[in-house]
């Protein structure tokens, strides 16, 4: 019975394999019709709805970073935008590895009086600047 069982699987396999391959007939050609925009609007936040929350909301700051950024109260998006248009002025990029950014004294007072910082570590020391 074993042997039927098997002789029955091969045959199917092999009939499943001698089976002819066929291919698929290529797609017609589509005409894709593309919307043309004249302008772009942006839309302006309701008093109701749309309030800026999060990373977006400006907050005020830590006089230490005021001395890098110049304002009282930024968003972290622009505060690190800021913080790195100071580094790239002030050539403060490890000219070997530009992950590691030397700090300079204004620097030191933001990043937690670190000689060196990575790149990445940037977003987390700039927290406790925020002021609630």
């Amino acid at each position: 019975m074993a042997a039927s069982t098997l002789g029955l699987f091969s045959s199917f396999t092999l009939s499943f394999r001698s089976q002819p391959s066929f291919a698929l007939p290529p797609p017609p050609t589509l005409r894709m019709v593309r919307p043309v925009v004249t302008s772009a609007t942006v839309s302006q936040p309701s008093a109701a709805g749309n309030k800026i929350r999060g990373i977006m909301k400006p907050r005020k700051i830590s006089p230490e970073m005021q001395s890098i950024c110049g304002v009282p109260e930024i968003s972290r998006t622009q505060a690190l935008k800021h913080i790195w248009a100071y580094i790239k002025e002030n050539n403060l990029q490890d000219p070997e590895n530009k992950k590691l950014i030397r700090c300079d004294e204004k620097l030191k007072k933001v990043f937690a009086g670190k000689d060196e910082v990575g790149m990445l570590q940037i977003a987390g020391l700039i927290s406790p600047h925020f002021l609630k």
